[in-house]
């Protein structure tokens, strides 16, 4: 597998200062996706802003990952809705 776009789990944890395990926690409840290469742990290029995202939750807030899970579902639904509220507002325009 080509590497050049993942970032070793173990280089996140010691750069924003919290444990590998922390990030197996996340994988375990599917809040991001972990890839096993060659025994070593790596996450996406692609899904560090949301662990960025993950990681402010946790230690802002001192969520548990039940906590952090419960938050992310509530950001998505405010984002889903937020998005059929623009579709709706340029329905009416449409109308009006």
């Amino acid at each position: 597998m080509n590497l050049e776009n993942l970032t070793t789990v173990h280089s996140l944890a010691s750069q924003y200062d919290v444990t590998v395990t922390f990030f197996e926690d996340l994988d375990e409840l599917d809040l991001i996706e972990v890839i096993t290469v060659d025994e070593n742990y790596y996450i996406h290029h692609d899904n560090i802003f949301k662990v960025e995202k993950i990681i402010r939750i946790y230690k802002d807030l001192e969520l548990n990952l039940e906590g952090i899970d419960v938050v992310l579902n509530l950001l998505d639904k405010i984002e889903t809705l937020q998005q059929e509220l623009i579709a709706t507002k340029n329905s009416l325009r449409l109308h009006y």
